[in-house]
């Protein structure tokens, strides 16, 4: 029979057969799941119904009638009381192994990775009294304590084992002082004698300042400064031996970029800075950065970058060698991964505290980007079920790499369609016509700029850059700055012939040959509507493209004829750029046949060229 609610109290005898994900035992009464607080899997118990939910129930124990052997008695007057912790009746080398098999469970139920090399837990030098950070719920008369999870109770707590002296101490003194307040904060450095309490208390009783913006940690030697909402790591000893743990999975020359996304306070980036050439770090919270950037005083070669690292992925102001992924619980964001795999470093190091996120993003990783090297389980947070992870990925060889040193979409999806696998790269080479410069001579020197820029980057492989502008009367016409521009350049070419240029530069990296050339194709633009212009205006089209239109564009329809080629107009006339391709020693695979109609007599191979009609 399913529990109800009124079976709250109810004293049932269990077997209890596995772990649950928040570090309870499972059991199952009549098909429904008990998830049972302090028991372990293969023990035989009575248990103490505590809550019913509609899933599951759960309950505590109150009686072991079949002992693990890995029980020991929990030394905390709290423990069953108060759900901070799990596993304290769970001896020590056990909760490792258990955070070990935790990790490869979820790499497989979640990421769909087998025989993944999930190394032996790293344990943590002080097993209590490690962490930095508390949050107390504040009772109805001011008392300190935390709410038991399942039951919803407010449990009064007048020290905690996992906190280090200084949390202790400062729980001492507020203890009953706070009812001006429902939750409070307290930080408190173990080297450093720093602390902050938030928010800020008024009463004429509280005996201690409150409501300090920063504290500091020190960490290998390097005080930190931490805001209020910044993360920081709890467990300071076990902090070092992350650093070093990224640091060995790095493995730095001393002349990498490195790329530290989601860097909070900037801990591994000032860390690392000694042993990069260069870091760019990434931090979407203002605070973080305001500290990261006091944090890194004096280290010229670590750079802050402000926004979410989705977004600041697709500026970076060169490639890097190397990333750090440390994001929140939450995992990575699909677009950052994306953009990650656009970049394609040598290396990623993934440092997870949640190895279910882990494992959905290393799923998208390893589909074909990458190769999961290995996963280093610590153990930052003793007595719980909660565990960090520290995955090395190693970037798949491409049998022979092609690069595209452009972020255009179009030039990517031209590739694309041609069956090439490549890689993009963009160059973020300037822009900009030389004064005498011709439109011709401007699109080829551009494509080779970028070209040169990327290829500088590479070891081996092949490398593409590209570079289009309409042509009006011999002046060349780029992009529009803004709407107005946008709307000026289409009633210019309203009507018109003109033409659109398009520089290209193959190089072999290997050899240092390369091949610039420019291709030129006529287009008729037809007579438009001022409504059809503004209605394409308005989508916001216009607005990355040369000329302000796009001749595949289906809504606006801007060309009412192309004489030329039609991937030439679009961006990448591929027809040359496979002859130049070949002619550099490019092999394509065998179960492609390049196109090689570089004057697209007849029919061109991805579009109907001469005589086009939109």
């Amino acid at each position: 029979m399913t529990l109800q609610r009124d079976a709250i109290g109810q004293q049932i005898e269990l077997h209890l057969e596995s772990w649950g994900r928040l570090g309870e035992a499972m059991a199952s009464y009549d098909g429904q799941d008990v998830f049972v607080l302090g028991g372990i899997p293969g023990e035989r118990v009575v248990a103490e119904i505590i809550a019913v939910r509609r899933k599951y129930a759960a309950a505590r124990v109150v009686q072991v009638l079949e002992a693990s052997p890995h029980r020991i008695d929990a030394p905390c007057r709290y423990y069953g009381q108060c759900t901070g912790c799990q596993w304290q009746h769970v001896a020590y080398p056990a909760q490792l192994t258990i955070k070990q098999d935790k990790v490869r469970d979820a790499l497989k139920r979640v990421g769909g990775l087998d025989d993944v090399n999930v190394l032996p837990t790293l344990p943590s030098p002080s097993q209590f009294g490690y962490r930095n950070h508390a949050r107390f719920t504040v009772g109805r008369v001011g008392d300190l304590g935390f709410v038991n999870r399942e039951t919803r109770r407010f449990l009064r707590i007048d020290d905690c084992m996992l906190m280090h002296d200084g949390i202790n101490r400062i729980l001492s003194q507020l203890q009953d002082r706070c009812a001006e307040t429902t939750q409070l904060a307290v930080r408190a450095g173990r080297d450093t004698g720093d602390f902050l309490v938030q928010p800020t208390l008024k009463g004429a009783d509280v005996g201690i300042p409150t409501g300090q913006k920063h504290y500091r940690e020190s960490v290998n030697g390097h005080e930190f400064r931490v805001a209020s909402p910044s993360f920081f790591q709890v467990n300071v000893d076990q902090a070092s031996r992350l650093i070093e743990t990224v640091s060995e999975a790095l493995d730095l020359s001393g002349e990498e970029v490195i790329l530290d996304a989601y860097t909070g306070v900037g801990t591994f980036a000032v860390l690392l800075a000694p042993f990069a050439r260069k870091i760019y770090a990434i931090e979407e919270s203002s605070a973080a950065v305001a500290d990261a950037r006091d944090n890194s005083a004096g280290l010229p070669n670590v750079e802050f970058l402000l926004g979410k690292t989705e977004d600041v992925l697709e500026e970076l102001p060169e490639r890097p060698d190397v990333v750090i992924l440390d994001p929140p619980r939450a995992g990575c964001q699909a677009a950052a991964l994306e953009r990650l795999m656009e970049l394609r470093p040598s290396r990623v190091v993934y440092v997870s505290c949640d190895p279910e996120t882990l494992g959905r993003d290393l799923k998208v990783l390893c589909a074909d980007s990458y190769i999961l090297d290995h996963v280093q389980p610590l153990d930052m947070f003793p007595q719980t079920q909660h565990v960090e992870c520290v995955a090395l990925l190693r970037s798949r060889a491409p049998t022979t790499q092609l690069v595209l040193a452009s972020s255009s979409p179009r030039r990517r999806e031209l590739l694309t369609e041609l069956g090439i696998s490549f890689q993009v790269i963009p160059s973020n080479a300037p822009e900009g016509q030389l004064e005498g410069e011709s439109a011709e001579e401007m699109v080829r020197r551009l494509s080779r700029d970028k070209a040169m820029v990327v290829a500088a980057q590479q070891i081996e492989g092949f490398v593409v850059g590209a570079d289009s502008t309409v042509v009006l009367n011999g002046r060349s016409i780029g992009k529009p700055a803004d709407e107005a521009e946008a709307r000026r350049m289409l009633r210019e070419l309203w009507g018109t012939k003109h033409q659109v240029s398009t520089g290209l530069t193959v190089i072999n990296v290997a050899t240092g040959k390369q091949i610039t050339d420019h291709m030129t194709a006529d287009i008729l633009m037809r007579e438009f509507s001022e409504d059809e212009m503004e209605q394409s205006v308005a989508s916001g089209v216009p607005m990355d493209k040369a000329g302000a239109y796009a001749i595949q564009d289906k809504e606006f329809r801007p060309a009412r004829m192309l004489a030329g080629c039609y991937s030439n107009v679009v961006g990448l006339p591929l027809c040359r750029m496979a002859e130049m391709l070949l002619e550099l020693g490019y092999p394509f695979p065998e179960n492609l046949t390049p196109p090689v109609s570089a004057e697209c007599i007849g029919s061109c191979p991805f579009r109907q060229a001469p005589g086009y009609s939109a």
